[in-house]
């Protein structure tokens, strides 16, 4: 069987564990208010879109730009911050290529204790502890699964779980959560990892109360 249908078949069923938790839930209320969502643009897609991509897609925009869906777009978020928050600290690796991602990815990792890796990534990292800079990790977090691709890769060949940002025109080989949103503007990026930064130390007991988290998403961005 293809590696992108054993990926993409996993996807769905470690997230139906997930989604049953949540589905006890009438009413689930946005993360955020759905004004920070939209100001952000944190659903605001690219004029290509790929075949796996369109069940999260709302519409298309005159311009031909897609728009994703905040409600999909809040779910995984929710899924992406509570797998997370499984793990210790040590055991995740967050990964950007995208300079754009390199603020809010080392904010994160400052404040949770995560480890990141900012800037390109060398293959085997993850794969070869021979290396000087050799990195262990049971989960690996990447901002683009094609510029991060390397991580990917390596995070595949260990066996351990990929969840990825990605866009409308990104592909879903070998990721076992996909966050659908637009995962290249500096806002976007920001509002997505001082969320998920705020239910991981919430989840790991971190801190009591979602008001002890003092940070606001310009601490995550540079806009």
């Amino acid at each position: 069987m293809p590696s992108e249908v054993k990926k993409n078949d996993g996807e769905e069923s470690f997230l139906a564990f997930f989604m049953v938790m949540e589905s006890k839930m009438t009413e689930q209320q946005l993360l955020v208010p759905t004004d920070e969502y939209l100001k952000s643009g944190i659903h605001i897609g690219t004029k290509f879109k790929t075949k796996y991509m369109e069940k999260f897609i709302y519409k298309t925009r005159p311009d031909g730009l897609t728009v994703l869906n905040i409600q999909q777009i809040d779910e995984r978020i929710r899924v992406a911050a509570d797998m997370l928050s499984k793990y210790a600290p040590e055991d995740i690796v967050v990964v950007s290529r995208r300079e754009n991602g390199w603020k809010a990815v080392k904010m994160f990792g400052k404040i949770t204790g995560v480890k990141t890796y900012a800037g390109r990534y060398t293959p085997g990292l993850m794969t070869n502890p021979q290396l000087k800079n050799f990195l262990e990790a049971k989960i690996v977090f990447v901002v683009d699964a094609w510029p991060d691709k390397n991580a990917v890769l390596d995070a595949n060949k260990v066996g351990i779980p990929v969840i990825a940002l990605c866009d409308t025109n990104n592909t879903a080989n070998y990721i076992d959560l996909v966050i659908p949103c637009n995962n290249k503007g500096k806002k976007s990026l920001g509002l997505l990892f001082m969320i998920i930064a705020q239910r991981y130390m919430l989840n790991r007991h971190m801190i009591k109360k979602p008001e002890d988290f003092k940070y606001t998403i310009d601490d995550f961005s540079d806009e």
